[in-house]
């Protein structure tokens, strides 16, 4: 009797997201000085952000409005006291030797934010919420641009920008709830949805205003105690969040089968080669030798002022999300879609409040309308002459009969490109849809007696045929012909 061989263990990962989100304020966090983005280097720069002798930073108290407003869309309690530390270390990009940040007294604490995986086939959607252990005001440090080398290693020599330094900054730390690269980054991108929702972040990931490290770590499954942590940089966008993820999950499960001791360190993405590469040992907190910002005062925030802010709070993208599938009817696909964006939700909104059905309205912005700003990339949907009630005017046409589905498509591009009324189009091309029975009736006797083989052909069998016949009488028509009268004629005749 030969033995089994033993059970192939099973792992999962333990993952979480440390994000630095960029506010768009118009000032920094504690000077004057703008924050606008791709300016010339080191002409947005000032004596406090530079850390010159003699200078005192002063809190913007914009920064706080929108870490308090952040903190709340993210079901945190704030505290009523926080204050500000200082983390030090030592690196070019940042002058004053120490970042100005929030060590053990955060503005906000035990939250959460709930994800949302749609299965598009079938319509429907799986939640989970992911933990957030904290949010954080910080400042951000400058950039570093090397030569020769996308990294230090390698370069020939390194050029210091300081225009991103003191830009105000939050840091949402998630709990350890995420398994998968999936959930990592949906997790990631509802974050920005909320973001934008606020108005405190635009999180161009490509811009560096939405930055996100990754921490993850396996163990068999079962297992409470985690495995030995590593950290991943460098993603600007979701996908490489989700593909970096899933690259270093492998890496670390082989690494754990071959009996290889994995350290705790941080890695770079590669974009180029799909893979993590070894960057750094990973700090601890002890290195970064925090103490409280002498030079500012605490962080208070009164009751009355907290419920200000709180009732200044959007509808957020998972209310809209549930109110969509239940008030409105919408799948969980089509309501995912139309809240992606607020200002497509907006113009959504404002369709129905012209009179359009939801799915109706959902389905023209999901499809025509979508296409069109895809090949038009400098377009936005508040930017089109299609107004919300001239889309809601459209939809009417349709649905009272007045056009067909094929006529409204013939002249959604004028709309589109120079707006307009619908139904003052209609009405001086000749688009209305022909619906009396008597004249179609005619038509499609004439339509027979034009194409006698294929009607030979039906009568002998070939019944898929009677599409064709109905697509010749489009044809005629211009697209005129009430589609569902014209189909339920045209198989009267041919039944005859």
């Amino acid at each position: 009797m030969t033995a089994s061989a033993p059970a192939k263990t099973q792992y999962e990962a333990v993952i979480g997201l440390e994000t630095h989100c960029q506010l768009n304020t118009a000032t920094k966090i504690f000077s004057m000085s703008s924050t606008k983005f791709g300016e010339p280097p080191n002409t947005l720069i000032d004596p406090v952000c530079m850390g010159l002798p003699g200078t005192l930073p002063v809190l913007n108290q914009k920064v706080l409005e929108y870490a308090v407003k952040t903190g709340l869309a993210l079901n945190c309690q704030i505290a009523p006291y926080s204050k500000f530390d200082r983390k030090q270390y030592f690196y070019p990009d940042l002058p004053k030797n120490y970042q100005i940040s929030q060590y053990d007294l955060p503005i906000a604490e035990h939250g959460w934010l709930e994800i949302e995986l749609v299965d598009k086939d079938a319509g429907t959607a799986t939640r989970k919420r992911i933990g957030i252990t904290r949010l954080h005001m910080e400042e951000d440090a400058g950039k570093l641009v090397h030569g020769g080398s996308d990294r230090l290693a390698g370069s020939t020599y390194s050029l210091v920008d300081y225009n991103r330094a003191g830009v105000p900054l939050l840091e949402i730390v998630s709990e350890p709830d995420i398994r998968s690269g999936q959930e990592a980054a949906e997790y990631a991108q509802e974050l920005r949805r909320i973001l934008r929702y606020l108005g405190v972040s635009d999180g161009n990931m490509q811009e560096g205003s939405l930055r996100c490290d990754v921490n993850i770590s396996v163990r068999p499954m079962g297992q409470k105690e985690f495995g030995t942590k590593v950290e991943i940089k460098n993603m600007n966008s979701f996908n490489a969040i989700q593909r970096a993820i899933e690259y270093e999950i492998e890496r670390q499960i082989a690494a754990v089968e071959t009996g290889e001791r994995i350290i705790q360190e941080t890695r770079l993405w590669e974009e180029g080669s799909q893979r993590t590469i070894s960057m750094r040992v990973k700090e601890g907190s002890s290195d970064y030798r925090y103490f409280p910002e002498p030079d500012l005062g605490p962080i208070e925030v009164a009751p009355a002022q907290l419920e200000v802010w709180r009732a200044q709070l959007p509808e957020l993208p998972a209310q809209k999300r549930q109110r969509y599938e239940t008030e409105l009817g919408l799948s969980a696909y089509d309501a995912r879609v139309m809240t992606n964006d607020q200002a497509i939700a907006a113009y959504f909104e404002a369709v129905l409040a012209a009179g359009a059905p939801a799915k109706q309205a959902a389905n023209w912005i999901m499809g025509d309308i979508s296409a069109y700003l895809n090949n038009n990339a400098t377009l936005t949907i508040t930017d089109l002459p299609l107004k919300p009630e001239n889309l809601a005017e459209l939809i009417s046409l349709i649905e009272d009969r007045t056009i067909s589905n094929a006529a409204a498509k013939t002249i959604l591009p004028e709309l589109l490109a120079e707006g307009g009324s619908p139904q003052a189009i209609v009405a001086r091309d000749g688009l209305g849809q022909i619906s009396d029975a008597a004249a179609l009736l005619a038509m499609i006797d004439e339509v027979l007696a034009e194409n006698p083989k294929e009607l030979e052909q039906y009568r002998n069998g070939k019944t898929k045929l009677l599409g064709f016949f109905v697509g010749q009488m489009m044809k005629k028509t211009g697209g005129r012909c009430d589609p569902k009268l014209t189909n339920q004629l045209v198989a009267q005749k041919l039944n005859a």
